[in-house]
This record gives structure tokens, sequence and C-alpha cells, in this order.
């Protein structure tokens, strides 16, 4: 109860008791019915008040209305103690209620205080335990997704080992075909790009192999112009892009050649889009590369018209193992985003003006030493 309507319903049972009073002293003493009427009513106001107002109030207006009830006391003086004694009881019997009813009253106040105080400390805890709760949870899902992770780098550990013998093979009779088909041949860009790719791909193997000893060796950084990065993966998309007579649009901004980037991982990191974006596009689809370049870095969009992807799955898409295409891994961009990240770059995904899915990849221009 607010603190005005208490006081308004305090001044309420005074004036309750004073008229009671007032009515004792105006009726005829022997108008028994109407007085033994007042002192019943009198017994209201006490217990109201001892209720509302505790042991304090109860206490309060049981005094009242003894004293209120005082002038009646007056008409059985001279009637002899036998009766003036009888009317002096009811006195005690005022006090006794608002003593017994503010007892239990102010007793179970406490009790509504303690459960109150109570329902708090457990509404706090229970919040509590709901974050940590939902802390566990991530938590749980953060360390499920580093042992998939570490058994990836087990297998991918396992694999690097097992390839670098092959792949050293591979290269070897690269070597002998390259001496065989010369630089007039029309073959021989093929070779080279075969030559390309079995470099990168050892550089990638040795660097899961260093990854896996506990340290990371320091290796020459191959900065290439990002323009000759887009149509090396081109190159190497050719039969892919073929296959569903894809048209391919790219739209270099000037001066393009003067912006270089990490070669063999942004070649990485293009291919795993652009192999991205030919299979969400239908037969004859289309693709749109951009580059739009500033003052402290280049911006890198690859654009299809596709299906495109829901905005709730954009987040998604970028962690480990989650795939929305048949066959897929779930690892493409989410290497991607790591390797964007170590160059500290920001890779993103935007709705597409072609109605499909934007891939921008934004990279600083490197530091002149």
């Amino acid at each position: 109860m607010k603190p005005n309507v208490k006081i308004i319903v305090f001044v309420i049972l005074l004036v309750i008791i004073a008229a009671i009073g007032i009515l004792h002293s105006v009726t005829p003493g022997h108008m028994l019915l109407y007085h033994d009427t007042y002192r019943r009513l009198s017994y209201f106001p006490i217990a109201i008040g001892a209720i509302l107002y505790g042991l304090p109030g109860g206490i309060s207006l049981a005094v009242l209305s003894c004293l209120a009830f005082v002038p009646h006391l007056y008409n059985y003086w001279a009637e002899g103690p036998e009766a003036y004694y009888s009317e002096l009881s009811e006195m005690i019997f005022y006090l006794a209620a608002g003593l017994v009813i503010g007892l239990i009253s102010s007793r179970e106040n406490r009790l509504q205080e303690q459960y109150k105080t109570l329902s708090e400390k457990l509404s706090k805890s229970y919040k509590r335990l709901s974050k940590q709760a939902s802390q566990l949870l991530k938590a749980e899902k953060q360390l499920g997704e580093s042992q998939k992770l570490s058994m990836l780098g087990h297998v991918s550990a396992s694999f690097a080992h097992e390839i670098k013998n092959p792949l050293a093979s591979i290269k070897g009779a690269a070597e002998i075909l390259a001496d065989e088909v010369g630089e007039d041949h029309p073959k021989h860009e093929f070779v080279e790009i075969l030559r390309s790719e079995i470099s990168r791909l050892n550089n990638s193997v040795e660097k899961v192999l260093d990854y896996c000893r506990g340290g990371r060796q320091k290796r020459p950084l191959d900065y290439k112009p990002v323009r000759e990065i887009v149509e090396h993966v081109l190159s190497l998309m050719e039969s892919r892009i073929k296959d569903k007579s894809i048209q391919v649009a790219i739209q270099y901004e000037k001066d393009m050649e003067e912006f270089e980037v990490q070669g063999p991982p942004m070649i990485q990191v293009l291919l795993n889009v652009l192999i991205n974006a030919a299979d969400a596009v239908e037969k004859k689809g289309q693709i749109l590369i951009e580059t739009i370049l500033s003052e402290s870095g280049c911006l890198i969009c690859i654009s299809d018209d596709g299906p495109g992807i829901d905005d709730a799955l954009k987040k998604e898409v970028f962690h480990s193992f989650v795939t929305y295409k048949e066959g897929g891994t779930g690892l493409g961009l989410s290497i991607s985003k790591r390797i964007i990240e170590s160059l500290a770059g920001k890779i993103q995904i935007e709705q597409s003006r072609m109605g499909g899915a934007a891939i921008c990849i934004y990279l600083q221009k490197k530091e002149v030493s």
C-alpha cells in the first residue's frame, strides 16, 4: 500500500473511533443494545489498524479506542464497582485484541519481506544461472568446433605428409614436360600453369607441416598485382566456366597494376570464392569481378546471379563445416576468412545487384619498408 493511502486510511480509522466514542457518550445508559453494538464496532478499527500497520498500529488504535471509551465509564461510576469493572474489562480486551492481531500481522509482514527478499535473490540467481548456462553452451559449442578443428589439423598433417612425396614426383615430371614444350608451343601456357600450381600446392603443404611442428618458418613474401592474380585464377577456372557457359565480366579500376598483395594466399581465396560462385549460378549464368582502389587499400567484389544467401545465414557461412551445397566441405569460405584476416583484411557477404550473392574482400595497401 502506498504511503499516502496508508495515512488516509489511518485518519478514517481515527474518525471511526472518535464517532464510536461520541455515540457512547450521547446514548443513554439504559439503551444497552446500542452500547453493546458500539463496543463490538470498536474492534473493527483496531483489527484493521493491526493488519495494515502491524503491532504499532494495533496498539495505537487500541489505546485510542480505550480513550474514546473513557467518557462512557462515568455513566457506570455511580452503579458500583461491579458494573464499573465490567465496563473497564472491555478496554482490556481492546488492548489484547490490538496486541494479538498486531503481533500476528507483524510476523506476517516480516515473513512477506523475507519471501520478497528471497524471491529477489532467486530471481538474481536465476538470471545469473541463465547467463552462465548460455556461456556454458557457447563454450561447449566453441569446444566442439575446436575439437573438430583439432581433428582436422591432425588429418591435414597426415594428408600433407602423404602427398609431399608424390607432389615432388609430379613436380619433376612437370619440369621434364616443360623442357620438351618450348615457349612457342601452343600448350606452353598450360605447362606454366601446372608448374605454378604445383609450387603453390607445395608451399601450402610446407605451411601445414610448419604449423603442425609448432612453429612457422619465415618464408619470402611473394607479392603480385591484383590484376595478375585475378587473371591467373580465371585461367585455373577456365574449364569449369566453359562447362556451364558462364559469362564472366571484369571491371578493373585504373592503376590496379600498382596494387600488390601476397600471391599464393590470395590465389587460394579468390579460387575458393569463384568456385562457390560458379557452383551457385545456373548454366549460362553471370559472374562479375569488380576492383575498387582507394588511398588505403583495395576492394575486390565477386558477384553472381545465383539464388543468393539469406540474411540469417550470412554469418554462418564463414564457420567451419557449414555448407549449403551438395558435396561441399564447408571449409572454403572458412579458410578464406582466416587467410584474409591474417592479411589484416576483411571479407563479408552482401546482396549482389544481379540478385545473387556478392563476396567483398577489402585488402590494405602493403607497407613500404
